[in-house]
């Protein structure tokens, strides 16, 4: 199933896309996807009446298909290419920070430059959104505490990230900095989430272009080997890494600024736009 939020902000209601490509509005029974409805049993109690719940008319806004998320854990150098245009060296263990859910935003929505914001980077990424929680979880159990997938954009602000005490969270965190979305595609209709081609444009020009295939460590293990370390809840959610091609790595450097266009595409998950704004605050 592809699952969505639709609606104004902080009004929306939770749908899905039905096979023929419609949206049904399954509010009536699912206020919101989180993650006290992102389990198993609620998806295929979803999935057998879907049929019976009303369809969407017209065009509407869609949100972040996960609402309610208790944290943000971000992975750092999971593509060679990606860590080689940075000039550092791949991790023998997964890099990851926690990034604020404040952050997250729709997927059409725009990216507002944050206060004091000079060097904006996109970064196309895989999200996985966690339907069971657990610690000390195994690999071969690993993709089995996924609730789905989705197209994610890592936008983050370089000189808060490298330049203010070298704590990446600041670089991340800012309001609109995570749009997430179009939808969530349940685990059962991705298959391998680790055979995806993965790319972003800006202003319609191609900057990154690769696949998860080309993961340092697969999905699988990221969930593992972090749950080595913090405790996975229901409704979180994993970034897992850009491959190469972000602004930071080109020479001349290269930065976002108002009225760019950003497109993150993920196969089987769909895309993303992103317009950049100015902070009006």
């Amino acid at each position: 199933m592809k699952l969505v939020h639709f609606g104004e902000k902080s009004k929306e209601r939770a749908g899905v896309i039905d096979p023929k490509g419609r949206l049904r509005d399954v509010s009536e029974k699912i206020e919101l996807w989180t993650g006290d409805t992102l389990g198993d049993e609620s998806l295929a109690c979803v999935q057998r009446c879907l049929q019976d719940f009303p369809p969407v008319s017209g065009e509407v806004r869609l949100g972040a298909p996960v609402g309610r998320v208790g944290k943000i854990v971000g992975c750092a150098l999971t593509y060679g290419k990606h860590a080689a245009e940075a000039g550092l060296e791949l991790p023998a263990d997964p890099m990851f920070m926690l990034t604020s859910p404040t952050a997250i935003n729709g997927p059409m929505d725009d990216v507002i430059i944050p206060r004091g914001g000079t060097q904006l980077d996109w970064e196309a990424e895989l999200a996985v959104v966690i339907g069971k929680g657990g610690s000390y979880i195994q690999v071969e159990d690993a993709l089995s505490h996924v609730a789905g997938f989705c197209v994610s954009n890592d936008v983050s602000e370089r000189v808060f990230q490298l330049e203010r005490g070298t704590q990446w969270t600041k670089g991340k965190s800012a309001d609109t900095l995570k749009p997430l979305g179009p939808w969530l595609v349940t685990r059962d209709e991705v298959g391998d989430p680790n055979s995806l081609a993965i790319s972003m444009t800006v202003n319609g020009d191609r900057m990154q272009s690769s696949n998860t295939s080309d993961m340092v460590f697969s999905i699988a293990e990221l969930i593992s080997r972090i749950s080595d370390y913090l405790s996975w809840m229901p409704g979180d959610v994993l970034m897992t890494g850009t491959p190469a091609g972000v602004g930071f790595g080109m020479n001349p450097q290269l930065y976002l600024k108002p009225g760019d266009v950003m497109e993150a595409r993920i196969e089987k998950l769909g895309a993303q736009r992103s317009v950049v704004k100015s902070y009006a605050g």
